[in-house]
């Protein structure tokens, strides 16, 4: 699962032509979730609530490269890591 972004020790990556909804993973240490991308709430796993709120307002921020992202597919070599919060 290539990865999109880290920032803060957390890891974003995402499975192109995954299954719906629209989403990305974060891992935190030994934590892992499921982030909706058009709602940026928390789908499956656990991240503790600190790395969720900065996980959702990455998502927030960068929403729309996110969802451009799906529309790339299988096509790893067009996409370009996504900046990190700083």
């Amino acid at each position: 699962m290539p990865e999109i972004s880290r920032f803060f020790g957390i890891t974003i990556r995402m499975y192109f032509d995954d299954h719906n909804p629209p989403h990305f993973h974060a891992e935190f240490q030994e934590h892992r979730a499921i982030i909706d991308i058009q709602n940026p709430m928390l789908l499956d796993g656990y991240l503790p609530p600190k790395q969720l709120k900065l996980v959702q307002a990455w998502a927030l921020i960068h929403q729309e490269l996110l969802e451009n992202f799906i529309n790339l597919g299988k096509d790893f070599k067009s996409y370009n890591k996504i900046d990190p919060l700083q």
